[in-house]
């Protein structure tokens, strides 16, 4: 077996400073918010790419790629079609985990919890802010179905090309946002010996968050 070139070797050589408890904020939204600017400052490509995982009622985990497209204090937002394999997989069980990894920075961020859907009026807001054929396109797929060809999918953006030619693209039944309301959220700062620092954010019942440092 080929062992791959371990890439992350001459980063850590870098990161002297690491994260110090002194260096969070109280408030793991704040400190999120602290970090994706720190990201986007750094020109980072595709900065609001994350893992989102999710399990159905077998338990079984899937694992995918979303776009971020909104957080505050009520959670994380991610926008979907309800019928594809993670908006089944939501339905039967809506506990899902995000992870975002900033490999210029040597930075990871874990948020696990519960989601629920987004009103129609927040996912319908986000639908028109959409370009055209994105909208287009939320009605052609039929997300995680099996298609019999390439042609099968042009034949359906085709059609809905002509359906809408004239009137404003209505948000389609099926499609959607969540939110995922964390009750954790983890900052990972790679450090050099893989001596990493992680501190961990639970959300406590009655006073806000306990942070508690990990071991690597």
């Amino acid at each position: 077996m080929q062992t791959p070139r371990d890439p992350t070797v001459s980063r850590y050589e870098h990161a002297a400073h690491g994260l110090r408890r002194s260096d969070l904020d109280a408030d793991p939204i704040k400190q999120f918010g602290n970090w994706f600017t720190a990201a986007i400052e750094a020109g980072i490509r595709d900065v609001n790419a994350m893992s989102l995982a999710t399990a159905g009622a077998d338990g079984r985990p899937s694992v995918r790629i979303v776009l971020l497209k909104g957080f505050d204090q009520d959670g994380f937002v991610f926008f979907t079609n309800y019928e594809s394999e993670k908006g089944k997989q939501l339905d039967a069980n809506p506990y899902a985990a995000l992870a975002f990894y900033w490999i210029e920075l040597d930075r990871q961020v874990r948020i696990s919890g519960e989601t629920a859907r987004t009103s129609r009026e927040e996912s319908q807001t986000y639908f028109h802010s959409r370009p055209v054929g994105s909208q287009l396109s939320a009605w052609a797929s039929r997300q995680s179905k099996v298609l019999d060809g390439r042609r099968v999918l042009d034949a359906r953006m085709a059609e809905m090309t002509e359906r809408f030619a004239d009137s404003r693209i209505p948000l389609p039944p099926h499609w959607g946002g969540y939110r995922l309301t964390p009750d954790m959220i983890e900052f990972w700062q790679g450090r050099p010996n893989r001596l990493h620092d992680r501190f961990r954010y639970t959300r406590q019942k009655d006073s806000g968050w306990r942070i508690d440092r990990l071991a690597p």
